[in-house]
């Protein structure tokens, strides 16, 4: 059994974007704060009333996000 539900938060033009691959979810927000809400509920609600164990994942699985950021810039 699987302990953790794995995420990636990347930015894109409109803010950042959330992907849960494993329950093939998908979300976004203007801020990295927003678009951890909104993976938290939209992972809550994909696992609303599943087999945890059917999913292959364990009784109370964390989330493992993992945060692409692009380099920083000089100027110049």
């Amino acid at each position: 059994m699987r302990k953790t539900i794995q995420a990636i938060i990347y930015s894109d033009d409109a803010g950042y974007v959330a992907e849960c691959a494993d329950l093939h979810a998908v979300t976004q927000g203007d801020t990295i704060d927003e678009v951890l809400a909104n993976l938290r509920e939209v992972i809550a609600l994909a696992l609303d009333d599943e087999d945890l164990a059917a999913l292959g994942l364990s009784e109370d699985p964390t989330i493992l996000v993992t945060l692409e950021l692009e380099p920083l810039r000089r100027a110049g």
